[in-house]
């Protein structure tokens, strides 16, 4: 067994013989995973398992090829490649079929090779597995657990293996319940992930996946040293400057949520992500609104086109870069109407259909809102009934975590037309339904928050029907939850005149 360990500071050799070269040095973090890999193999080994702690799965697909070329028996190679199809963990969508069949050739062949590998090796393999068998007939979330539970043994099995715990933690955290707000499998995966971090700070996996671990009103101020170390622990990767927002949105730090997100964009554009560049620029787009910088919150909405016409869904590796690509393209124009209270602009809307139809229902619950606003029933009515449709498709599919988001949109959509209509008690009998719905749920990491959080749309109809001071206590619960968000801070200002 190798017994190299490898850190991953890749500087390029032109810069020994070119002494004024400004080629940065590739920085992803430093990764120590021992396999039984041939020396030869280990240093792209543990680049791509850096690229993987970073949810850069094209590129660490790329990274176990080249561990494959230079040692065809290295089997883990093969579990890395079957865990980059897989795709972002915290992905609730069900993976696409082509992606599942591709991660289920990669285990066969890990296990075809796994003869010359240990039998730790060969429980990675077998735990990666659980991801992928039965897809055909056994719900994903069932599935999501069983690794879960194979990581725990893995654990068990090998104490000292920190690759180990790592990749159980966050399988912890892939496999909590959205309903559960203990947050207990997220303070069980903190338990994890916080002491080895002073351990390895330098690992990118564990910042990483604490960002996501914390990534709830509650808890998101434990995750503020992960946020602001992660981007320099693996600056390289796009995914990495993009991550420190999620804490930076949950605590209202808009400034600092841009900036990241810019460099994020930058470096996903160079490297052709665009899935991962409108992903960074959904996050930008909220947080510029916040502010009330419309005029560069335009711009973005302006840029869509340019990064629309580059991005291509099937062409991305991984569930969640190409749906979250496609959700920010549907995203960024209905904030940008939203956010301004700009209801013609909302109602105008364009669907842009898709094969992941709650992307789609984002546009149809703008036009939804920005109708009913008008006071234009009509069309308020047909965006409530595609809402409707789209709920009842996703039911069908096995989406349940979607199905519920849309289910709240599609409430929310017909209060507000029920309010159009003057019927005020079904109004506020239906939004208030949605604002117990929502509460009892949690946002995907695919999006920085609600396009109109349910509590704040209750309070917008209290306002409306002239009720301010319960207002006033609506805007204030929506604050809890979603800290220094300009349009109930407005409202809150405006209930007390």
């Amino acid at each position: 067994m190798s017994k190299l360990i490898f850190a991953l500071f890749i500087i390029p050799p032109a810069l020994f013989a070119q002494e004024h070269s400004h080629q940065p040095a590739e920085r992803l973090g430093t990764v120590h995973f021992q396999t039984s890999c041939s020396p030869q193999a280990a240093p792209q080994f543990n680049r791509a398992v850096a690229l993987l702690h970073s949810f850069e799965f094209g590129a660490s697909i790329k990274g176990f090829n080249q561990a494959i070329a230079a040692d065809s028996t290295c089997a883990m190679a093969y579990w890395g490649i079957a865990l980059s199809q897989w795709g972002n963990p915290m992905s609730v969508a069900n993976r696409p079929n082509a992606l599942l069949s591709a991660g289920a050739k990669a285990i066969d062949a890990a296990r075809r090779i796994a003869s010359h590998s240990t039998e730790r090796e060969k429980a990675y393999i077998n735990a990666a597995a659980k991801l992928f068998e039965g897809s055909d007939h056994v719900a994903q979330d069932v599935r999501v657990r069983a690794y879960e539970r194979a990581m725990s043994n893995v654990v068990e099995s090998n104490p000292a293996d920190t690759e180990a715990k790592i990749f159980y933690a966050l399988s912890i955290v892939a496999a909590a319940p959205s309903n559960d707000k203990s947050y207990a499998s997220q303070k069980k995966a903190a338990s994890i992930l916080e002491p080895l971090w002073k351990q390895q700070p330098d690992h990118p996996g564990l910042a990483h996946y604490i960002i996501h671990t914390f990534d709830y009103p509650s808890l998101a101020k434990r995750g503020s040293d992960a946020a602001r170390e992660y981007a320099v622990i693996a600056p390289s990767t796009a995914h990495a400057m993009h991550m420190p927002s999620h804490i930076f949105t949950r605590t209202g730090m808009w400034k600092e949520s841009i900036d990241t997100n810019l460099k994020s964009m930058r470096l996903a554009e160079e490297s052709g992500s665009i899935a991962e560049a409108l992903h960074a620029a959904d996050y930008a787009e909220y947080a510029y609104l916040q502010l009330g910088r419309d005029a560069e919150a335009k711009r973005i909405v302006d840029k869509l086109p340019q990064l629309a016409a580059r991005f291509d869904v099937n062409a991305v590796t991984g569930a969640a870069p190409g749906s979250a690509g496609v959700f920010a393209l549907a995203a960024i124009p209905a904030r940008y109407a939203l956010e301004r209270n700009a209801w013609s602009e909302a109602a105008d809307l364009t669907p842009a259909p898709s094969s992941f139809r709650w992307t789609d229902a984002l546009t149809w619950f703008a036009r939804a809102l920005g109708a009913s606003h008008l006071r234009d029933t009509a069309r308020a009515r047909t965006a409530v009934d595609s809402l409707e449709a789209i709920r009842n498709q996703l039911a069908g599919t096995g989406e349940p975590y979607w199905t519920e988001q849309v289910a709240i949109q599609s409430l929310g959509a017909r209060a507000w037309l029920d309010l159009a209509r003057g019927k005020k008690d079904s109004a506020e009998s239906l939004m208030r339904e949605a604002v117990r719905r929502e509460n009892a749920t949690e946002k995907s990491a695919v999006t920085p928050g609600p396009l109109a959080p349910a509590r704040e749309l209750l309070a917008d109809m209290l306002m409306a029907m002239g009720r301010k001071q319960e207002a006033i206590v609506e805007y204030r619960k929506t604050l809890e939850v979603e800290p220094s968000r300009r349009r109930s801070l407005e409202g809150a200002r405006l209930a007390q005149h």
